[in-house]
């Protein structure tokens, strides 16, 4: 049975090739190097210039909504709202709440919708809510529009990994993850699915045989094709049940808590310090500004060595000892305070591109795929209720509880992750000696010849 859809899918393959024999293009060993290599570049070119930077803006206005909160905080929304300190945490989680359940559904419908209509359709619909927010009277209204802007902003980061996963090949992923999402973050279109528009026909084609047709080369890369893939129940369960995917997303669920905490409280923590809410905006754009150039470099290294886990090993380190030295440092230490944010702020976002293109790059199979993906962002992105509720008014200055529970959080990511590097590097020693021989010819991330990536 194996091998007669194998079969069928080798037929798919050649009907595609002769579907787009005009014009034709060399494939396999028949490509002479030097133009498989100059027509990926321009190829790669033309992509990073036409859909990052549209992505990265969509982006953008989503942090920013979910950012600038905070900064609100600092301009005395509660008291202009008239809710306290808990009503306005409350007021935080059932964002987190709405926006983790519309993941996964939004994700297993972006093919079926296709990415040119979805991801736009979910902007104008945040972009609508957002606007409401401005008429906001009092509390209810407040915990009512966060929770309609969850649910339209929930799938936004998930769509775009995933069509970017599409996109570009596994050692590709992390550099344009990186790119797009500290472009992004320093707050401080689409063409067809798969087949950009902008591209010329030589270009489609090669493209169309560069991610989906050329099996060999994309068993050791991606998988099979998966454009012609149909909907099934046990590919969602695949992805469910995967042990690098959860591995993967409790050490992004450590992660985004401070990253959430750190969005939504370094304004008030600046403050604190002696800076007027003005000034404490200037001087929070600082740390993310230093994180954007290291993470760009740590993505670019990540891609060079197609390694992912143990760059994360690495850049993990410097949050660590940042958030235990303020921690437990005096308040009157206010410079040492403010230089440990940038190894907060660096440890942290260098280490995003990485655990989100980990997750995408090991697994296979589009469907499994759109789950894993969104299934990661889903656990992770519950760490925004533990930043919400970490960091009361209370504990002015100092946040010693709040810091305390981060840097606990930070640790336990670095052992997950360091129990998914030895994880994977199992499932290869098993494939390498024949422990999934009967797998061979499924093309997905179950195959022998697809190799995890560490």
């Amino acid at each position: 049975m194996a091998s007669l859809d194998h079969k069928e899918d080798h037929d798919l393959d050649e009907k595609y090739i002769e579907d787009n024999e005009k014009p034709t293009l060399p494939v396999g060993d028949n490509v002479p190097t030097t133009h498989n290599t100059a027509l990926t570049r321009r190829i790669l070119f033309k992509l990073d210039f036409r859909i990052l930077p549209v992505l990265t803006l969509l982006f953008l206005c989503s942090f920013l909504d979910r950012t600038n909160v905070g900064n609100a905080k600092t301009y005395k929304l509660e008291t202009s709202l008239k809710m306290n300190d808990n009503q306005y945490d409350t007021g935080l989680a059932v964002y987190y709440a709405t926006y983790i359940a519309s993941e996964i559904p939004s994700n297993l419908v972006l093919k079926k919708i296709s990415p040119k209509i979805w991801l736009p359709l979910l902007t104008i619909a945040w972009g609508i809510v957002t606007m409401c927010l401005g008429f906001v009277q009092n509390k209810a209204g407040f915990m009512a529009v966060r929770a309609v802007l969850g649910i339209t902003e929930g799938g936004l980061l998930p769509g775009i990994v995933l069509y970017l996963s599409e996109m570009y090949t596994r050692g590709e992923m992390a550099l344009r993850l990186g790119l797009f999402y500290t472009a992004a973050s320093l707050s401080g279109a689409f063409g067809v699915f798969k087949r950009p528009i902008f591209l010329s026909e030589e270009e489609k084609i090669f493209q169309g045989m560069r991610i989906h047709v050329d099996v060999p080369a994309r068993l050791r890369e991606d998988g099979l094709d998966h454009q012609r893939e149909v909907f099934k129940w046990s590919e969602v369960g695949r992805g469910i049940f995967s042990i690098s995917t959860w591995l993967s997303a409790f050490s992004y669920f450590g992660i985004l808590a401070g990253l959430y905490s750190f969005g939504l409280f370094l304004p008030t923590i600046i403050v604190e310090l002696g800076y007027t809410a003005n000034q404490a905006q200037l001087w929070s754009v600082i740390p993310y500004a230093v994180a954007a150039v290291v993470t760009v470099i740590v993505s670019f290294i990540s891609d060079y060595l197609k390694l992912r886990g143990v760059i994360m090993l690495f850049c993990l380190i410097p949050a660590i000892v940042g958030y235990a030295v303020i921690a437990n440092i005096s308040v009157a230490h206010t410079k040492v305070k403010y230089g440990m944010t940038f190894l907060m702020a660096t440890g942290l976002y260098s280490g995003v591109p990485c655990v989100l293109g980990w997750n995408s790059n090991n697994s296979a199979g589009h469907y499994k795929r759109a789950t894993t993906t969104a299934l990661q962002l889903m656990i992770a992105n519950c760490g925004g209720f533990v930043a919400t509720f970490i960091y009361p008014n209370v504990d002015k200055p100092q946040f010693h509880l709040g810091h305390t529970v981060i840097l606990g959080l930070l640790v336990a990511s670095w052992f997950m992750v360091l129990a998914n590097v030895l994880y994977c590097a199992k499932v290869n020693r098993d494939k390498k000696v024949g422990k999934y021989a009967q797998y061979a010819g499924y093309g997905d991330d179950r195959d022998p010849e697809f190799r995890l990536v560490l």
